[in-house]
């Protein structure tokens, strides 16, 4: 799976949290990060919060979101290199240094880069990837890999060097999503019953792993 980093220039304003949240939410959901997504969006959150509170409203700022190895790593640039953010030992009561002290409590590692344009605050969030450009290591998704092999073998055999792609894993998905329910109709059982048995079986184990 390729995970292209990418970055979003945008203005350090309150109402630009709520999409830039959604954004997040939307690109690890592409990049099979779910159980990634909370902890992003509170440094995201956190951050931009930084820069609208020691940098000033609608400062003109990057968020950038890329793979380092097998972290997510986050993070939120801005032109003005004196503010550096500092990690405070806040009380219930501070008025500042709980964002960032929630930061650190939500990553694996975080830290300040000065730039030519400004700085760079950077967190890093460990997923449960095995290598950066596979998918999460789950039992389930190892039995299915292995019956996606079986429904793609046609276009091994056409080209006996050429990798299960993730087109033709997506294909041979669909067909075997397919297959299975003519197996239901042909026993006498409704096929849209059984897709709903199992949406609320996959739900079910989502809960559970999250």
């Amino acid at each position: 799976m390729q995970r292209k980093a990418w970055d979003l220039p945008f203005l350090a304003e309150p109402g630009e949290v709520a999409a830039l949240r959604r954004i997040m939410r939307t690109h690890l959901t592409v990049w099979g990060l779910p159980d990634a997504v909370e902890a992003a969006q509170i440094c995201v959150t956190e951050l931009v919060a930084n820069v609208i509170t020691h940098v000033g409203l609608g400062t003109p700022t990057t968020l950038s979101v890329d793979m380092n190895g097998t972290f997510l790593r986050i993070a939120v640039s801005d032109p003005d290199c004196r503010a550096l953010p500092t990690l405070l030992s806040a009380t219930t009561t501070a008025e500042s240094g709980r964002g960032l002290a929630l930061v650190a409590a939500m990553t694996d590692r975080w830290g300040v880069i000065p730039t030519e344009r400004g700085k760079t605050t950077w967190c890093e969030i460990a997923t449960a990837l095995t290598r950066n450009d596979t998918h999460v290591d789950r039992p389930q998704v190892h039995r299915a890999e292995a019956l996606l092999t079986l429904y793609g073998q046609p276009h091994l055999r056409a080209s006996p060097t050429s990798p299960l792609s993730h087109a033709v894993a997506e294909e041979a998905a669909i067909t075997l999503i397919a297959d299975v329910l003519h197996w239901f109709r042909a026993h006498g059982h409704d096929p849209d019953t059984a897709l709903d048995r199992a949406q609320m079986h996959f739900e079910s184990e989502l809960g559970v792993v999250g």
